[in-house]
């Protein structure tokens, strides 16, 4: 710790308003970029217009309200990426088990969890277990020779989980980085033609049209997004089989999961989106990789659906920063040759930006998107009838809360049954913590302290 950061540290816990700054710390979670409101709310009688009630933040610390930014990255705010990886966590558990307003009876339907893959672009190092669990040798060739660019295309490293090679090319001039961002910002579109394609096979399989089949099922799903160390994003999602009414009703006797496998497959296996076309860059069709991994979900065995709900809200706090590139949007003053990146990902970033260029590309905003690599998606998103929401399982969060302050109080300042107006004024002004704050703030919470950078008088030992 430096003396700059103790003198700051030894500031905030001596000022008068300590307690007060530590209680709106602990109600932030421990949130780490708390955002920093000024303003006032008014609560007045609907019939007169009387003034009941005046909150303002001149009274808090500082004079402003800190409120959690609700992020989901946990490279930003490990606290509120936590909240929301348990959210997702509940949300996946109960379209699967049932809970949150969806009956227990729909852990009897049909599920499967699914990981659609991007090809390949170019040989990348890799970490591959043998079925004994012994790490095979990376990519061994006999009698290989050099690439065009003078480089020989064999590695026989056994890498280390932790190895900065992994996901890193080769060869990086063979490696193909316009395919690898054009898929990255084409996966949404392709996991669209997925699932129109899935009810089709689905359909197909039933001796059915499309239309006929929305009156006896329904198909469901949730997915989340996940890079691969090459830095190109692949989807595990969740498909479950319901009847025409959602996870309430049961599905047909003929959907069964061999029928949803078979039909996953065929359906991963015939989607295509083709590039936008541009002077130098032909244009190109783009599928799922030959990777598709279909298995059954069930409440017991290999595959539970706890451990599915686990494995998806785990990589739902995750994004593009996990493989070597930024967590923030790619500036025009950056100098993408000074960026705090690994060489494949500057590599990624600068095609972003050359590719962004294009009017014929513009619509795929590639150069606003350059820091994820090109991906512009939702990292995690469902269908309407999967099971329930974000919003819901936040509301649901906020009304504990309201009944834990009433218990802890005594009373609210208003029941609810009584009517009142609100009208508020908000004003933002500010986000993060000082060094100090930071401190004291994990201190005060649990929570893990996030990096300091040496401007805020951070140390690197």
């Amino acid at each position: 710790m430096t003396p700059l950061v103790a003198r700051d540290l030894a500031d905030k816990a001596n000022r008068p308003d300590f307690p007060r700054w530590a209680a709106r710390a602990r109600a932030t979670g421990g949130c780490a970029q708390p955002i920093h409101l000024k303003g006032r709310v008014d609560y007045r009688d609907p019939a007169t217009g009387q003034l009941l009630h005046r909150y303002s933040t001149a009274h808090e610390p500082g004079g402003v309200l800190r409120v959690a930014c609700k992020t989901r990255r946990a490279s930003r705010c490990p606290a509120c990426a936590e909240t929301y990886r348990a959210d997702t966590y509940q949300l996946i558990r109960a379209g699967l088990a049932g809970g949150k307003g969806v009956p227990a009876s729909v852990a009897a339907h049909p599920a499967a969890f699914v990981t659609l893959t991007a090809p390949s672009f170019g040989v990348v190092h890799s970490r591959r277990e043998t079925p004994g669990g012994s790490v095979a040798p990376c990519h061994p060739r006999r009698n290989a020779v050099p690439c065009p660019h003078g480089r020989v295309l064999s590695c026989t490293t056994r890498h280390g989980a932790d190895d900065s090679r992994l996901g890193q090319p080769l060869c990086p001039d063979c490696y193909d980085h316009a395919g690898s961002v054009l898929f990255n910002a084409l996966a949404p579109e392709l996991w669209r033609r997925f699932t129109l394609a899935l009810r089709r096979r689905i359909a197909k399989a039933a001796g059915l049209t499309v239309r006929e089949l929305r009156d006896v099922l329904t198909v469901s799903f949730a997915k989340v997004a996940e890079y691969q160390r090459r830095g190109v994003v692949h989807f595990h999602a969740v498909i479950r089989l319901d009847g025409p009414d959602g996870p309430a009703s049961t599905p047909p006797g003929w959907a069964t999961y061999a029928l949803l496998a078979d039909a996953v497959n065929e359906a991963a296996g015939v989607v295509t989106v083709s590039t936008p076309t541009a002077p130098d860059l032909p244009a190109r069709s783009l599928a799922w990789g030959d990777q598709v991994d279909v298995r059954p979900i069930t409440t017991s065995g290999e595959l539970t659906d706890k451990a599915v709900a686990g494995y998806v809200a785990k990589y739902a706090t995750k994004a593009a920063e996990c493989v070597g590139t930024l967590d923030r949007r790619i500036r025009p003053t950056d100098d993408p040759a000074e960026l705090p990146v690994s060489a494949h990902a500057r590599r990624l970033i600068t095609e972003c930006l050359r590719l962004g260029a294009m009017e014929e590309l513009a619509g795929l905003r590639l150069a606003e998107w350059a820091h994820m690599l090109g991906f512009r998606g939702h990292f995690s998103t469902k269908s309407r009838d999967y099971s329930t929401t974000l919003g819901t399982l936040r509301a649901d969060r906020i009304d504990h809360n309201r009944r834990e302050a009433e218990i802890t109080t005594g009373r609210l300042p208003f029941p609810d049954e009584e009517p009142v107006i609100v009208l508020a004024d908000w004003r933002y002004v500010g986000q993060g913590l000082t060094p100090g704050e930071a401190l004291l703030t994990a201190a005060l919470t649990g929570q893990p302290l996030p990096p300091l950078s040496p401007q805020q008088g951070g140390s690197s030992t």
